[in-house]
């Protein structure tokens, strides 16, 4: 058994004495685990830091191994943005919501090309914006998907300003009533408007409870990686007022 393919590395963990289990994901395998021989030697780490882009040949006797990669570099973006806190923690975000949410081997080919995109632009002004925008996206290949698109009381396209915490669905500010309180918030940049990017940890907010409440009960409840809280928390105190 054997395939060849770019991937993104988005977890590895030493194997032994001196190799690495690694997960790239690929746009036709999805997440896809092998074990490169000599990853944790000091000569490889360089090459296998996580967010890179790998050409990647995959290699088992049986489909069902866990098989082995040999890898080339083609691009590594922890590098590019060394020295970018906040870039260097969204790079973290996206690659640990990788790991944990996407079955193995399940190919998710419109979601890898987001992630592409989206570990392209690293580092680019109003990034915070795009990963919102992935965030969504991947609810949604989750099957967890928000519906923001009219008011789920009243049908109504007007003054959406709230979330359905059970439903996911927008509710406008009249239809709200006493239960405004009880639902989420929902700012203009969450339906995709041009916003103030103060905007986008009220929005993540959001996202983040159906990622916490209703994706990872999906999924067993482990615990949502830390990584994306900690970008959270950067790019909120960078938004808030001196």
């Amino acid at each position: 058994m054997e395939w060849r393919s770019d991937g993104i590395l988005i977890a590895l963990r030493r194997h032994g004495e001196s190799a690495a289990i690694v997960e790239l994901f690929t746009a036709e395998h999805g997440r896809h685990l092998g074990v490169v021989r000599g990853g944790a030697s000091r000569r490889m780490a360089p090459l296998l830091q996580t967010g890179a882009q790998l050409d990647a040949t995959w290699k088992a006797r049986l489909s069902d191994h866990i098989g082995s990669y040999t890898v080339e570099l083609k691009q590594s973006r922890a590098a590019e943005v060394l020295g970018d806190r906040t870039a260097l923690a969204g790079l973290s975000a996206v690659c640990a919501l990788l790991s944990f949410t996407l079955p193995e081997r399940a190919p998710y080919p419109g979601l890898y090309a987001r992630s592409l995109a989206l570990l392209d632009g690293l580092g680019a002004e109003r990034w915070s914006e795009a990963y919102l925008r992935w965030e969504l996206a991947l609810l949604d290949e989750m099957g967890f998907g928000l519906d923001l698109s009219a008011c789920a009381a009243t049908g109504s396209t007007q003054d959406l300003a709230y979330v359905s915490p059970k439903t996911g669905r927008a509710v406008s500010r009249g239809a709200a009533g006493e239960w405004a309180d009880r639902l989420l918030p929902l700012p203009p940049v969450l339906r995709g408007a041009a916003g103030n990017t103060s905007e986008v940890p009220i929005a993540l907010q959001t996202t983040g409870h159906f990622l916490a409440h209703h994706l990872v009960p999906s999924l067993g409840d482990r615990p949502l990686p830390a990584a994306r809280q900690r970008y959270v928390d950067l790019i909120s105190r960078a938004s808030s007022p001196p």
